[in-house]
């Protein structure tokens, strides 16, 4: 008798006590669920994992990729599906997991699925969030995270599309927001940074305004309501903060 497929989930989390419990619950179907827990998390995130998961590891962050391959070192599915602790994975989602890794003729490695995400409290249709389609199933030993910060799968085989989404309820109030703005910008100024990539005034003065637009008029983001209006020009002053961060990098560089 052939074998089912087993699957581990793996889920990173960081202060995340609010969001945990549910992302657990959305993934009790999996055969491992894995859970990486920054040791700098200062709420219930670590002992919710515990309570909730198969494997708990403690792990200083340092980049997203490494994060993720460090719950890839851990599972012993046949399949590993990555989800984040602010993320659900719908009923609807999960039978189209089991239903497509038990098929034998099943003719990928990886497969991409669609974000349904609610910023600010509002669900959005658009600001580029219409476009998401990251790679987040996908056997094991044919792929690993790249990139430190916007990290992506390095997938060794052909890759399809699911067509049920996974649920994010990212930014849920300002502070949030410009909480992630600060984390992110300054893991992206040190990448810029170690990579040798030189400051550019144009960067600085342009890209900003250029993403906001490409957000809010090209992708759309002016048709969901106040809250896109805020996400895309937040967007665009990350850019900026960013961009700011390496020039301050940049400049400690030279001055050493």
């Amino acid at each position: 008798m052939r074998r089912s497929p087993r699957i581990s989930a793996l889920i990173l989390a960081k202060d995340e006590a609010r969001n945990l419990p549910f992302c657990l619950e959305t993934v009790a179907w999996a055969n491992e669920v894995i859970v990486v827990v920054d040791r700098s998390s200062r709420d219930q995130t670590e002992a919710i994992a515990k309570r909730g998961a198969d494997l708990v590891a403690i792990r200083t962050f340092d980049d997203f990729a490494n994060q993720r391959n460090a719950a890839l070192e851990l599972a012993s599915g046949d399949w590993v599906f990555a989800i984040d602790a602010d993320e659900r994975a719908t009923p609807e989602l999960a039978s189209e997991i089991r239903r497509l890794i038990s098929d034998p003729d099943q003719p990928h490695v990886g497969y991409r699925l669609p974000i349904r995400s609610v910023v600010l409290g509002r669900p959005f249709k658009f600001s580029g969030t219409q476009h998401d389609r990251p790679l987040r199933l996908f056997k094991r030993g044919h792929g690993r995270w790249t990139g430190a910060v916007h990290e992506t799968v390095d997938l060794e085989g052909s890759c399809g599309s699911l067509s049920h989404p996974l649920e994010h309820c990212t930014i849920p109030d300002m502070q949030t927001f410009l909480r992630k703005i600060n984390e992110y910008t300054t893991l992206e100024a040190i990448k810029f940074s170690r990579d040798g990539r030189r400051f550019r005034m144009t960067d600085l003065a342009l890209r900003p305004f250029w993403t906001f637009l490409k957000l809010y008029v090209g992708k759309l983001g002016f048709l969901d309501g106040l809250e896109g209006f805020i996400f895309c020009s937040f967007s665009g002053v990350s850019v900026a903060v960013r961009h700011f961060k390496h020039r301050e990098l940049t400049r400690v560089r030279r001055a050493s």
